[in-house]
This record gives C-alpha cells, structure tokens and sequence, in this order.
C-alpha cells in the first residue's frame, strides 16, 4: 500500500481528543487516529447508500449503482 502525507489544521480541542485516544490505547498514534476516522466516515458513507437504495426500492425506484463500487470504499 502506498501512503501519502497531508498536512491539516485542526482545532486545540480536537487534539485533545486525539491525544485522549492515543493515552486509552484506542489509536497508535495522530496518524492512526486520522486514519481511523476516514475509515469510519467510508463506512457510514457505504450504510447511508444502502439505505437510500432500500428507500428507493420501497418507493418504487429503479436501484442506481453496484455493490462491487460500494466495496471499493474500503
């Protein structure tokens, strides 16, 4: 896998809470936590199409889009 770096701003508070996880053992390190959540956002993003397709099947619509996409989100 290659990685990349970014650089971001965040806020005092969300540092802490950063610095928070990684004291609990919950994340390795700031990169671990970032990383982390963009997982996790990746992973809300694939429930929120699915239940927007199971709403348009109730609805009566034509289902848009493939599973095999939705994956690739991981």
């Amino acid at each position: 896998m290659i990685m990349t770096t970014i650089s971001i701003p965040i806020t005092s508070k969300q540092e802490s809470f950063i610095k928070s996880l990684i004291k609990r053992g919950t994340v390795a390190n700031k990169a671990h936590a970032v990383r982390r959540a963009l997982d996790l956002m990746a992973e809300e993003e694939v429930v929120l199409r699915v239940l927007k397709s199971q709403q348009e099947a109730k609805e009566g619509k034509i289902l848009r889009g493939d599973l095999d996409d939705l994956v690739k989100l991981f």
